[in-house]
């Protein structure tokens, strides 16, 4: 008998069927590397945004669909999964949106700023307004000097460019971008490629984390692969289940697109990510050179994180395991406990049943006659009002013993002595 769907079901299996390969919605091979599938992303997302196209259902669709295939892709698992088995394996329903505040309405930026002091992760992208203005080298860039840090205050949802000149010899030994600013504070460090067009198209954005007193973002190109922690990917984890937060503390724990730069000029800029207020920040670019032994120290932690992540894997298995039996001997524990409650109360009821005698019960006049008919119980009182006249002497027969007891005792005082 064939089963009837909701229109809604209908549409939606519709949909899965019409899905195209992420690859090719995308515009690039599945060889592709991360940096060119968040490249080509970026483009296509910047050419089918909703404030570009505004009256275009199209566009939109295709904005949704980039989108949901970039969502695949970027991830290492998710893209694993899709490789392996399609569609099927990948489950879309939890993938993670980033947000533009700047399309957001006055009424949804409070409603995302609420979720955000909640607790809730919500991640956020950079205004469509400031990429296209970078893309089309509109954007004011500033000389930033290496060891030379620089103060400034920029707005929400705005950019401040920098530049910075380096050598052969400081490409060789690295560099380091770093900006800081109060905790509570919420900004984006990014790197900008130069197009042919001396355009900037948007390459590496690191956010802000707080540590300690501060909240810092910092960019690292050293020769070498240098790793970033994404500390939303395991803040979902965490309100569900603490066990999984942990076993997949360090699954964001991902090497940056690029490790190292070239000789001649590189742009950054600060991006204002509060939701209502500015951001007051300080910006440094160093050259690596006299910090070979933080390098080496770095590599060491590096390496020592990626195997420790390897050694939860296979922990989570044996943890996993022995949980499971700790409940179980948890709850027999419990069941046993009152088992035993049980069978000692009964045997206490039983022994106090041979020691422990009845209560002695004391009887009174008023107790005796209770439940006796009033009539009968007058009669009775009458019956014990005339026995007690009746045993009681006169007042004749007292008077006569009395003069007698008088009489006798005068008599003995006349007897001499």
């Amino acid at each position: 008998m064939p089963v009837n769907r909701s229109k809604s079901e209908k549409n939606d299996a519709a949909t899965k069927q019409l899905r195209r390969d992420p690859y090719e919605v995308l515009g690039v091979s599945k060889n592709s590397t991360d940096q060119e599938i968040k490249s080509a992303y970026r483009k296509m997302a910047l050419k089918y945004h909703p404030d570009k196209n505004a009256n275009d259902p199209e566009a939109a669709d295709m904005f949704k669909e980039v989108t949901f295939s970039y969502n695949i892709l970027s991830d290492p698992d998710k893209r694993r999964q899709y490789d392996t088995a399609g569609f099927e394996a990948v489950e879309s329903d939890s993938q993670e949106l980033e947000l533009d505040l700047s399309s957001l309405g006055t009424v949804n930026t409070m409603f995302a700023a609420l979720f955000s002091k909640l607790g809730v992760p919500i991640k956020t992208s950079v205004s469509t307004t400031v990429l296209e203005e970078a893309l089309n080298g509109n954007v004011n860039i500033r000389p930033l000097s290496l060891g030379q840090p620089v103060s400034r205050k920029v707005e929400k949802q705005s950019a401040h460019f920098y530049s910075v000149a380096i050598t052969e010899e400081e490409a060789r030994d690295g560099l380091v971008c770093r900006v800081q600013s109060s905790d509570k504070s919420k900004f984006k460090l990014l790197y900008f490629d130069r197009e042919e067009n001396d355009g900037l198209s948007l390459a590496l954005q690191e956010d802000c984390a707080k540590t300690g007193k501060v909240t810092s973002a910092g960019m690292y190109f050293l020769g070498f692969p240098v790793y970033r922690l994404d500390q939303t990917v395991n803040s979902v984890a965490a309100a569900k289940d603490p066990d999984t937060a942990f076993f997949k503390r360090l699954d964001g724990f991902q090497p940056c697109e690029i490790t190292e730069l070239k000789a001649g000029m590189h742009v950054f800029a600060v991006y204002g990510d509060n939701f209502f207020k500015s951001v007051s920040y300080t910006i440094e670019a160093l050259c690596a050179a006299r910090f070979t032994t933080e390098k080496e120290n770095l590599r060491d932690v590096e390496a020592q994180i990626l195997s420790k992540r390897v050694e939860l894997s296979k922990f989570e298995t044996e943890y996993r395991e022995v949980l499971a039996q700790f409940t179980e001997m948890t709850s027999r524990y419990a069941q046993e406990m009152q088992a035993i409650d049980d069978l000692l109360k009964e045997w206490n009821e039983i022994h106090a049943s041979y020691t422990t005698a009845p209560p002695m019960t004391r009887s009174s006049s008023r107790n005796r006659n209770k439940g006796i008919p009033k009539e009968a119980n007058e009669d009775s009182k009458m019956r014990e009002t005339v026995e007690t006249r009746e045993k009681r002497p006169s007042v004749r027969d007292r008077t006569k013993k009395k003069k007698w007891f008088n009489i006798h005792l005068k008599v003995d005082k006349r007897k001499p002595c």
